[in-house]
């Protein structure tokens, strides 16, 4: 939580704070200053031309923590980012409650792309503010984020357009997968559109994949669409698949041939979900073994079954990222494998 001290340090605040109580300026829960103060922070700075970078950071898949873990472990996750956010800020800028799970801060130091960069990367790496469990309670949530940024005046000469950036950046971490962060550059993201951007909806994923499963021949062709829609649809680099042999194949790389035939020992369920594949380690060590060899750290297995008859699995496995695997993007793969455990029936073949 902010200090009376800490504000002072800025002419803005000091002013504010001359006419305003602190509980009045900092959000109750988080300790964060209040939205409306962070607003008017930033726009007195472009106001006084005083140059600074200006970010959002939305937490990853923070309604699956709410709904997992309830809305107090919510609460506690918000309170530990923002005391690990204001730490890491330090004297250099400010950190403010947007709104739900997003976080506007605001450097006054790093301004530059190379600056920004080293700043930035900063957050996710030794534990300093993402990337890290925090322990509350009984549980101890995995917590990413995705930051979008930009500066003043170099990326923008109001404060509208400035926002509009940091809004545009935030939306193309989001489409890259989350757990990142997008610094703006005028000449990649200049002519990006947010509607561009967002997901078409989980309506037209389904319908298209339908259709590609409804007219083409056969199953490796079916597959091919399949991967081409999961890549667009949830960033991912390769598709795996796992018939009921144990063998994992990649359609990227038709070389891989892969025993992981413990795997059947997890999936108690249709699908399993991680970004820890170490707990893996002592259940099925086949499956662990080939996920480090390849340096997979977030993995997502659906079954593809049909009738209670299953031929196997699908699995989407990010080398090096930590990702969360968002609700919509389950849903994606399991329409998916549903869809080619029904061809798989219907022509009495196998994976």
């Amino acid at each position: 939580m902010y200090s009376k001290q800490q504000l002072s340090r800025y002419p803005f605040f000091e002013g504010v704070l001359c006419e305003h109580e602190m509980s009045d300026v900092l959000d109750s829960l988080t300790g964060l200053i209040a939205r409306p103060y962070i607003i008017d922070f930033a726009k007195w700075l472009v106001k006084n031309r005083i140059p600074f970078t200006f970010g959002m950071l939305d937490l990853d898949n923070f309604k699956f923590i709410n709904d997992t873990y309830g809305h107090k472990v919510g609460d506690g996750v918000l309170q530990g980012v923002s005391t690990a956010l204001i730490n890491y800020l330090g004297d250099i800028g400010v950190a403010g409650r947007f709104g739900g799970d997003e976080i506007l801060f605001i450097d006054l130091q790093n301004i530059s792309y190379d600056e920004k960069k080293h700043f930035i990367e900063g957050m996710y790496f030794n534990y300093r503010v993402l990337r890290k469990n925090i322990k509350l309670g009984n549980c101890e949530p995995f917590i990413t984020g995705t930051i979008g940024c930009a500066s003043f005046p170099d990326d923008a000469k109001s404060y509208t357009g400035l926002f509009a950036l940091i809004d545009k950046t935030l939306y193309r971490g989001k489409s890259k997968g989350r757990n990142c962060y997008i610094i703006y550059v005028e000449e990649k993201h200049k002519n990006i559109e947010i509607s561009k951007l967002a997901k078409n909806g989980i309506y037209q994923t389904f319908h298209r994949l339908a259709l590609q499963f409804d007219l083409l021949p056969n199953i490796h062709s079916k597959l091919m669409a399949a991967m081409e829609t999961l890549t667009e649809e949830l960033r991912i680099t390769d598709l795996y698949y796992i018939g009921n042999n144990g063998i994992l194949k990649s359609m990227n790389n038709t070389s891989v041939a892969e025993d992981v035939s413990d795997i059947d020992d997890l999936m108690v369920e249709d699908m399993y979900s991680t970004n820890s594949p170490e707990e893996l380690e002592g259940l099925c060590p086949k499956l662990y073994q080939v996920l480090r060899e390849r340096e997979i750290e977030a993995v997502l297995i659906m079954r593809v079954a049909v009738d209670m008859k299953g031929f196997g699995y699908l699995m989407c496995g990010e080398p090096r990222n930590q990702r969360i695997w968002q609700e919509d993007e389950m849903a994606i793969l399991f329409f998916t494998a549903r869809m080619l455990a029904g061809s798989l029936e219907r022509k009495g073949q196998t994976l």
